[in-house]
């Protein structure tokens, strides 16, 4: 009896650190430039990340900054603020997969994967075509 409530507790423990490690990257993230802080929410089994906040929110005029790069015009003036730039990553056991990441100073849009490094660090590597090709971002859990 006592070793089936030991594996009880050893397969509990396994799951909730599964579970942990699986949403390890959801919170508030500040990008590399420092420029943007991004909130990682989970919808369902993927996972989403959206401008929070903006060191420099307003343009040159004052006006709160939108989406101008945006390729399809209806979109550019879509404000920057709550702007989501992480869609439908999906956890593999060892990093988030299968995303896109939006980069609103090109308008463009990138494959992208994320894993997560021991200090707290999030590698963030967008590409076009196979991974190798592409580069890598560090983002920093905001405190």
């Amino acid at each position: 009896m006592r070793k089936i409530a030991l594996l009880l507790v050893l397969v509990t423990i396994s799951f909730t650190a599964f579970a942990q490690s699986k949403d390890a990257i959801i919170g508030r993230w500040i990008n590399s430039s420092g420029e943007a802080h991004v909130e990682i929410s989970k919808k369902n089994e993927k996972y989403f990340g959206k401008i929070i906040w903006l060191k420099n929110p307003k343009d040159e005029k004052g006006n709160p900054k939108t989406d101008v790069r945006n390729p399809d015009e209806s979109l550019r003036s879509k404000p920057m603020l709550g702007l989501e730039i992480l869609k439908d990553f999906v956890y593999d056991g060892e990093k988030w997969t299968d995303g896109k990441i939006y980069d609103p100073k090109s308008g463009k849009t990138y494959s992208c994967n994320i894993t997560q490094k021991g200090n707290g660090e999030l590698n963030l590597r967008g590409y076009i075509g196979i991974s190798l090709i592409g580069r890598t971002e560090v983002w920093k859990k905001v405190k």
